[in-house]
């Protein structure tokens, strides 16, 4: 049990009912009783105080993952099985940790296409709850489309053979990933936490509606983590936009804006700084007049994200608290990933072993993921394991009756797209069967399912025995 328990439980409850019973029997000494108590306790409290401020503990920590060329790169069906030449700047992995108590979180933002594969997941949970004690993993892709194919395996026809450069780069992700993860956890001191916004940056626009004016998600948030007594730790940023700023047929690995911003962040903070990608399904960069190429446009997030940082307070939580819960689903599909014919289809679109691995994973059904976690009872982390339309994101936060609302997409996987009900009606890309295999209305189910957990891991809804089962 950690110290902070044993002191601050019992303060509390012995010392108001000292205080009732003192009041109780020596009415007419009550001056004099109180003061004595007060001094008695002094030296108590103040060590209570310490222990408080080193129960939520943060660390931050970085890893370069850039693979060798040799790649098949991620994002574009136009590339096919072109492999990577080189590197126009590193990948990186940025991880911040969040301790508080027994419990343990790590905020993971990857300059990759996607979050994890399921077993890499599996591997990763296992490695850092032993050598960490970190329960909740929430690690996205930032979704650039510059980055290496991470799906194919060690098997015939999967990969093995034909792209082995590929499989063995899938093999040592998990390990680089829990490296930057435990890191980051052996780097946590006792932190300050705060969260700002602004929902006026306009530099995202949707890509996909008809419907006018076209809407989409202006809102940036910012978590900060300070030392109690020092500087900036880390922040993390949250923002919806496709890193598609890249030339499609540069064959060389990328962050492309999203890692760009993290470096201008880090570099002018002197703290680490992890960007994690929003519900982007439908949304795209807009850049304004004279900003250009992917550099450009994430320095100038990043100066977005700094005015924002510098303006949130900090302060040490109350009660420090991490709980979350993971929801596991198999979606009806739109598409046969069994036929021959449509597996021929998507293998000429994109190539073959990759399509392999995707039909045998889509083949009884769309598997997804959703994370729900609620630090310090006023902050809500939601991660989905796809590409979420924006309203997703925003209905969420206005339906979240808690301080602060992020949601992650790209999140612990990779199901293609979410697109909302009235999105799939419009039709389009991300909205028909081809890229968005999961049943209609998949997101809200999800979305729902992520507000109900944030309202039962902070008290508001009692839980009952179908709603606590972790599949749906």
């Amino acid at each position: 049990m950690p110290v902070g328990k044993l002191i601050l439980s019992p303060i509390p409850c012995s010392t108001s009912f000292v205080f009732m019973n003192f009041s109780d029997r020596y009415e007419m000494n009550i001056k004099s009783t109180l003061l004595c108590i007060c001094v008695s306790l002094l030296p108590i409290v103040v060590q209570a105080n310490e222990v408080d401020e080193q129960s939520f503990l943060a660390g931050y920590a970085d890893a370069d993952i850039t693979p060798p060329p040799g790649l098949p790169m991620w994002g574009y069906g136009a590339r096919h099985a072109a492999k990577a030449k080189g590197a126009m700047d590193v990948l990186e992995a940025r991880a911040v940790v969040v301790k508080a108590g027994d419990s343990g979180l790590a905020i993971v933002g990857l300059d990759l296409g996607r979050g994890p594969t399921a077993p890499m997941m599996e591997e990763i949970r296992a490695a850092v709850k032993e050598k960490a004690g970190i329960d909740h993993v929430l690690i996205s892709g930032s979704h650039t489309h510059h980055g290496p194919v991470i799906e194919l395996i060690d098997k015939p026809g999967y990969g093995k053979g034909t792209f082995d450069e590929a499989v063995a780069y899938a093999k040592a992700l998990p390990g680089m990933l829990t490296d930057v993860i435990v890191a980051a956890a052996g780097n946590a001191k006792p932190a300050r936490i705060g969260v700002g916004s602004r929902d006026d940056i306009t530099l995202n626009r949707n890509r996909h509606t008809k419907r006018e004016p076209k809407t989409t998600d202006t809102r940036l948030a910012v978590m900060r983590f300070d030392e109690v007594d020092g500087p900036t730790i880390a922040v993390v940023a949250n923002y919806a936009a496709h890193p598609t700023m890249a030339d499609v047929m540069d064959l060389r690995y990328s962050g492309d804006y999203a890692g760009h911003m993290a470096r201008k962040v880090k570099g002018t903070l002197n703290a680490g700084c992890v960007f994690m990608q929003g519900a982007a399904g439908d949304t795209s960069v807009r850049t304004p007049s004279g900003v250009q190429g992917p550099q450009a446009f994430g320095e100038l997030l990043a100066d977005r994200v700094l005015e924002v940082a510098e303006n949130i307070e900090t302060q040490t939580p109350e009660n420090p608290s991490v709980a979350g819960k993971v929801n596991q689903y198999e979606f009806a599909s739109r598409v046969d990933f069994q036929d021959a014919f449509i597996q021929l289809q998507y293998s000429v679109a994109f190539f073959p072993e990759l399509i392999r691995n995707a039909a045998e994973e889509f083949g009884a059904g769309i598997p997804a993921e959703l994370n729900t976690v609620v630090v310090n009872g006023n902050i809500a982390l939601v991660g989905g394991s796809g590409e979420f339309f924006h309203k997703h994101a925003v209905r969420l936060r206005e339906r979240s009756y808690v301080d602060s609302t992020l949601f992650f997409g790209y999140c612990n996987g990779h199901s293609m797209y979410f697109p909302t009900i009235e999105g799939v009606s419009e039709g389009g890309y991300g909205a028909d069967e081809p890229v968005s295999p999961a049943e209609i209305g998949a997101g809200e189910k999800m979305m729902n399912r992520a507000l109900t957990n944030i309202y039962q891991l902070i008290g508001r809804i009692k839980p009952d025995q179908a709603v606590e089962q972790n599949s749906e």
